[in-house]
């Protein structure tokens, strides 16, 4: 678990500095790509926590990844982590906000589950799902971002050894756009 969470921030903290030091460029448009750093509210709530770091290509698209770690034993029970690379195309009016479909991976860990006695060992599988969400997300002229969103993808390697063959993701997200 702890090797986990390390790497988990140590990617997110590669993958920012990366970003933070290319200058924000004009496109085309004159618009910005900007930068955005959401967490999600309902997964806080219910006992786990899930940040999002999301890059605006142009004024309908932009790229992403989420990392999900549990905080609450219940919770931990039945997942250990998931980090969840996307690609979004948005249908709204403002700069990229309003309706919009994604396309995901997620690299994911969960119980097994598939034992017929009921047994406190925990016996997690990792795999990777590739979905498709949709949602949308509200933005403040201060920058401030709301979204609601869901999606649903489909594990790849490990289905005969696990009660997760398909695997979700949503929530109701608040961030920040900069």
């Amino acid at each position: 678990m702890k090797k986990s969470l390390l790497f988990l921030l140590a990617s997110l903290f590669i993958s920012y500095s990366a970003f933070s030091q290319e200058e924000n460029e004009e496109t085309t448009t004159g618009q910005q790509n900007f930068n955005e750093l959401k967490l999600n509210g309902l997964f806080l709530i219910l006992g786990a926590f899930e940040a999002t770091y999301e890059r605006t290509l142009n004024e309908e698209s932009g790229i992403g990844v989420t990392a999900f770690l549990p905080i609450d034993n219940d919770v931990s029970d039945d997942i250990k982590y998931y980090i969840s690379p996307y690609y979004r195309l948005y249908f709204g009016e403002k700069y990229a906000a309003g309706f919009y479909v994604e396309g995901f991976g997620m690299l994911n860990s969960t119980n097994r589950n598939i034992d017929l006695f009921d047994t406190d060992e925990d016996d997690f599988r990792t795999d990777f799902a590739l979905g498709i969400g949709l949602g949308g997300k509200w933005m403040t002229k201060s920058g401030f971002i709301g979204e609601l969103g869901f999606g649903v993808g489909r594990n790849l390697f490990n289905n005969s050894n696990t009660d997760y063959e398909f695997i979700g993701k949503g929530g109701i997200t608040i961030g920040y756009r900069f």
